[in-house]
């Protein structure tokens, strides 16, 4: 049975929508600064590097160009980013500076609803970055429709998993520089030890362990497969590991930074 302050709540979907909605508001309110951008990055990344490098690497990597190996795997870190930006300095702002949470707990809303609301938001910007990623590589041939389109759905779940893991770094963090240590110690190794920039096989033996265990890998993985269409019953382990990852992580994230709000 609910409790009379449990009935006077909206429905669930309206509580994490409203969350979901006033993110959204904001976000689009300076569009062209905020939307433009996960169009051009890609653009200079893949004409900087990729053109670059792709030059004078002249084997392929997994079977596919190195362009193409790169670009696959680039859908991916867009969303990584964008989640991990938002879900710490954006997050930390919001708590410390800002005040806004502060505002909306005072509403018929839960701080459960409200984490997981800042998740889903998140997921919704990496669906939005790699789906801009995804535009360029059709753009210029380096990936091609139909399969390609549901790349955007790895994208938003590769994004709620380093939402959740961002939320639980930033219920710990008491200063937002320290916030450095995690881009620079942690986000940025996986960039070039995921399967990124090259194959993992070419990697050491004592580090490919450590490749497999963190999580841009799987999602690298499964976004690779998807462009290609080259599946495999390896992928469903991919997949288990990314949901149990936001399951586990997203309890903790979620206990933690509810206890930060309340107090």
């Amino acid at each position: 049975m609910k409790s009379n302050d449990e009935r006077l709540y909206p429905p669930l979907w309206r509580r994490l929508y409203s969350v979901w909605y006033r993110h959204m508001r904001v976000y689009t309110k300076n569009l062209l600064s905020n939307g433009l951008p996960p169009f051009l990055e890609p653009l200079l990344f893949l004409a900087g590097v990729g053109l670059g490098l792709s030059k004078y690497i002249t084997e392929t990597m997994d079977g596919l160009k190195y362009i193409e190996f790169l670009g696959t795997g680039l859908l991916m870190t867009s969303a990584m980013f964008t989640a991990s930006f938002e879900c710490t300095f954006g997050t930390f702002i919001r708590l410390e500076f800002e005040k806004v949470y502060d505002g909306m707990l005072a509403a018929p809303i839960t701080a459960n609803n409200l984490i997981v609301g800042e998740i889903i938001w998140a997921g919704t910007k990496g669906l939005f970055f790699s789906f801009a990623v995804l535009c360029i590589l059709t753009v210029f041939g380096i990936v091609h429709l139909p399969y390609s389109l549901f790349v955007p759905l790895i994208g938003f779940i590769t994004a709620v998993m380093f939402a959740t893991l961002a939320l639980l770094i930033t219920s710990f963090v008491k200063t937002i520089n320290h916030f450095n240590f995690f881009f620079t110690g942690l986000l940025s190794p996986m960039f070039f030890f995921s399967g990124v920039v090259f194959p993992i096989g070419n990697l050491p033996k004592y580090i490919q362990p450590f490749a497999e265990v963190v999580p841009l890998t799987h999602s690298v993985r499964l976004a690779r497969a998807v462009c290609t269409c080259r599946y495999n019953i390896g992928l469903l382990g991919d997949l288990i590991y990314i949901l149990l990852f936001i399951f586990i992580i997203g309890l903790f994230a979620v206990k933690r930074l509810k206890k930060r709000m309340i107090n």
